[in-house]
């Protein structure tokens, strides 16, 4: 017998507690349960992909890898693209806020930028404010960031500025992070008042707020609402995220982060920390995609598309959901909040659902203080409309079975 099989094996080393403590998304295990063809998905967060445009993208590779290939191939700056950050601090210029190429970092993604701003921002044990309820991943980036996660009390309109002034005085938070436009889960858009007092608590308190709009161009109706970063005093004091997957595609892992330029610094070098940049032969197809064809155009038959799809839902769901239900009507995004009636467990009905071949996402996992049971997420982008109302007969089945 060796020596070396005589001694007898260590314990397995351990993970970080952080990584024991934060949980895999639920969407993502949801997504997962529902893989079969046969289930038609509320669940997912996803674009639609007949409505990709295959074509420009296409071209828009095609020209990169004819006429940039060697830059295209090669590795890039952390950055991101200097004609891709012009192209997107253009959009965003001409769409209120006055914006530099320098004041932005591309990401891999929005997602990106959320884990970033965390390295750069938060300490453990630090506390974080939320909406109530919340995105789920941004819960998850701060969990992991080992942040105490902190709920601002909110309505239809967003948080309550009088509750986040007195958390911000009592809590002494890093940063209080929200989704204003069409938000994620409850598709709901705070309120121009609303958005104006938040500035105001952020420069008043000296509070960092982080504004995540992966969704602003998907409008249906109504006016837009300007963006927090635009208030005046807060400039300094605020982050913009945005992304090109609801618009362009998802694939392209593209998005963006517009902040102060020494936070914008610190995430510079947190990315180059995660990834050293983002694939540069995504970011140059993108910038030739923004230089050759019409985003806006496109966009434009998105928002027909999916505004369609959002109606086809609503039309639906007084016979699919039990009376004493109720839901909201977003004016853009791709999320529908709904709750059903006192004393229902929407994540107890889901087995139920799928076992019907229809799945939603139960609204309790997003929340950071206390869960409404009753509560579910509705995505209507994905599915036609015909698809939709066959998925609400099944889920009206469903629910009368559970």
């Amino acid at each position: 017998m060796s020596v070396a099989a005589a001694v007898p094996a260590a314990a397995t080393p351990t993970l970080a507690a952080r990584a024991a403590s934060v949980g895999s998304s639920p969407v993502r295990e949801i997504l997962a349960l529902t893989a079969r063809p046969e289930v038609i998905s509320f669940a997912g967060g996803l674009p639609a992909p007949e409505l990709f445009d295959v074509a420009g993208m296409r071209a828009a590779f095609d020209a990169v890898l004819a006429d940039e290939s060697r830059a295209a191939l090669q590795y890039s700056t952390t950055e991101g693209d200097p004609g891709l950050r012009a192209a997107t601090a253009a959009r965003l210029t001409g769409r209120g806020l006055p914006t530099a190429a320098g004041q932005l970092l591309v990401t891999t993604g929005s997602q990106q930028g959320l884990t970033l701003l965390a390295a750069a921002l938060v300490e453990p044990g630090d506390t974080v404010l939320v909406e109530d309820p919340c995105y789920l991943a941004a819960l998850q980036v701060f969990g992991f960031a080992g942040a105490r996660i902190v709920a601002v009390p909110s309505d239809e309109d967003g948080p309550d500025p009088a509750a986040l002034d007195e958390l911000v005085a009592r809590e002494r938070p890093k940063l209080f992070y929200s989704v204003p436009t069409f938000q994620n889960p409850t598709g709901r858009t705070m309120t121009a008042e609303r958005r104006r007092a938040v500035a105001e608590v952020a420069v008043r308190r000296g509070l960092w707020v982080v504004e995540d709009d992966p969704y602003g161009d998907l409008r249906y109706e109504g006016a837009s609402v300007p963006w927090i970063s635009s208030y005046e005093g807060a400039a300094d004091r605020t982050v913009l995220l945005g992304s090109y997957s609801k618009i362009m595609a998802p694939g392209l892992r593209l998005g963006w982060l517009r902040a102060p330029e020494a936070l914008l610094r610190a995430c510079a070098v947190a990315k180059q920390a995660a990834d050293l940049h983002t694939p540069t032969v995504n970011q140059l197809a993108a910038a030739r995609y923004l230089a050759d064809q019409d985003l806006d155009a496109h966009v434009a038959k998105v928002r027909a598309a999916y505004g369609e799809r959002r109606d086809a839902m609503l039309a639906g769901l007084a016979d699919a959901l039990p009376e004493g239900s109720s839901w909201n009507r977003p004016e853009g995004g791709m999320f529908l909040w709904a709750t059903l009636p006192p004393g229902s467990d929407a994540t107890a009905s889901l087995k139920e659902a799928v076992a019907h071949d229809v799945a939603y996402v139960p609204g309790a996992p997003f929340f950071a203080g206390t869960p409404d049971p009753t509560a579910l997420r509705l995505c209507f982008v994905t599915s036609a409309p015909d698809e939709i109302a066959e998925g609400l007969r099944r889920l009206g089945r469903a629910l009368r079975r559970g």
